[in-house]
């Protein structure tokens, strides 16, 4: 082998050693590219079923060692809850000088209007034996707070056999079923196969994580669009230009520097919800967030193709705020919808903050509580402003169509919903909640109580609580309320 051919092997491969244990992949990388920090190490790669498994580039253990010390691999993760977990070979710091304090970026393949965001979590090796096998944290991106969003979710996932491409069923843990649909263009078995991934039952397997709500366009079936979701997701932004080490401003959406997915260690929450404060990781997980199949496009499927960490680089400054508002529908019949907004500052929510609302359709106002009533049909574009900070603003749009059969229902069901006392300081009582789930969370995000099948005439305790802000999610089922409690 010639002095160039070594060269080419190293770029091409980066690797002197290879280790399978079942499905888990060790990958050493014995070549580093000066001036960056790229992923030295995929630990374990474990898909869920999909239409680019079994098959290369995109879905062999061999394609976990394409994302080593480059961005320019090939690795699927299939449908929801397929992961690969991967170290850099260094820690990776939270350092206060990083540009808008992001600290690594992800790169995947999505498209301008193709977006299969993947959830990371982070961790850090406390116990020093250099294995994943400390406590987990997510960093919860823009859709963290949103009512379509679930902890805790299972999928089961069932082998319907055969050595061509079947559909394969899915069960969840809320008793939902379906199935990852085969298609025509890729004929292997979806079901990870078990020459390549031996660890994995051949009957069925469970995978699990946070989940998000795909946020899909069919209007138009031969233009199906996945949305981009604001921040904090993989798979989800345009790549940029090199240096890979020069990061986007997350709170922007916009392809400045290298593009990818920029991510903040700051965004790391415990189980419970609650911001930790972690002065450096040294292992990252990405799973897929989102269980969705659209027709001919087939699954949902977050793809990787490397990682970077983040160039210390203190001169970097940039816009911090951002609101994020939950996507609508396509058309709204009735005359009142709830809103959910929340605002962020460097990525973590702050709902303490003020949103001022403009209509763009007469008639169409949103409370202090993100309850939109409208009078009228028409076009409607709202646009949310940061009360202290006007130039941080957001707009979602949708259809209004109301005919002359809508009925005054919905306004009483929503509007007659409100807390009293506000501000209180040993109890409240919930005006219009009928048989419903309601939760507390404090500033941080943590849930503090839950009731179930709560009626407005019950008083809830919350003399124990500290004085601040509180959210309330007050949910019936097909409505979802979320309003703000101040504690004395």
């Amino acid at each position: 082998m010639t002095g160039k051919q070594l060269v080419k092997c190293l770029f091409n491969n980066k690797l002197n050693r290879i280790r399978y244990t079942g499905a888990t992949i060790i990958l050493i990388l014995s070549f580093t590219m000066a001036g960056a920090q790229y992923i030295s190490e995929v630990l374990e790669y474990t898909p869920a079923p999909g239409q680019f498994i079994n098959s290369a580039p995109w879905g062999l253990p061999s394609s976990a060692s394409s994302i080593v010390g480059t961005v320019n691999g090939s690795l699927c993760l299939g449908s929801f809850g397929g992961y690969v977990i991967f170290r850099f070979e260094n820690p990776v710091e939270n350092h206060p000088d990083n540009p808008y304090g992001v600290d690594f970026t992800i790169f995947g393949n999505p498209l301008i209007d193709w977006s299969e965001p993947g959830i990371v979590s982070v961790m850090k090796d406390n116990n020093e034996n250099s294995l994943p096998d400390d406590t987990w944290y997510e960093l919860n991106g823009s859709d963290y707070y949103f009512s379509s969003t679930a902890r805790n979710y299972e999928v089961t996932y069932s082998n319907p056999g055969d050595t061509i491409a079947l559909d394969v069923p899915w069960m969840d843990n809320t008793g939902k079923v379906g199935h990852i649909r085969a298609n025509s263009f890729h004929q292997q078995p979806y079901y990870p196969l078990p020459d390549s991934f031996p660890a994995l039952a051949q009957d069925q397997y469970t995978l699990s994580g946070s989940v998000i709500e795909a946020e899909m366009e069919t209007t138009s079936p031969t233009f199906i669009k996945s949305r981009k979701r604001a921040f904090g997701y993989a798979d989800n932004q345009l790549r940029g230009t090199a240096p890979f080490i020069k990061p986007d401003n997350p709170y922007t959406g916009e392809v400045e520097n290298s593009g990818g997915d920029a991510f903040d260690i700051g965004w790391a929450v415990d189980s419970n919800g609650i911001y930790v404060d972690l002065d450096c990781i040294h292992f990252v997980k990405v799973h897929n967030a989102a269980l969705s199949a659209e027709g001919w496009l087939g699954e949902l499927s977050t793809e990787i193709t490397g990682a970077v960490d983040v160039a210390e680089d203190g001169s970097t400054t940039g816009e911090l705020d951002m609101i994020v508002i939950k996507e609508l529908p396509v058309e709204i019949d009735t005359t009142e919808y709830q809103l959910e907004a929340f605002v962020f500052h460097k990525g973590r929510v702050q709902i303490d903050k003020t949103i001022h609302w403009t209509s763009s359709l007469t008639g169409a106002m949103v409370n202090d509580n993100h309850l939109l009533t409208v009078t009228g049909s028409g076009d409607l574009v709202l646009t949310a402003v940061l009360a202290e900070k006007p130039e941080v603003k957001t707009e979602v749009s949708t259809i209004i169509k109301l005919d002359k059969t809508t009925s005054g229902l919905d306004r009483y069901r929503l509007s007659e919903i409100f807390l009293y006392p506000n501000p209180a300081r040993d109890f409240i009582r919930i005006k219009g909640a009928r048989d419903a789930s309601v939760s507390i969370y404090d500033a941080a995000g943590k849930r503090c109580l839950m009731i179930q099948a709560y009626h407005e005439h019950n008083t809830i305790d919350i003399s124990g609580f500290p004085v601040g802000l509180y959210m309330v999610k007050i949910d019936h089922g097909v409505q979802i309320n979320w309003l703000k409690l101040l504690k004395e």
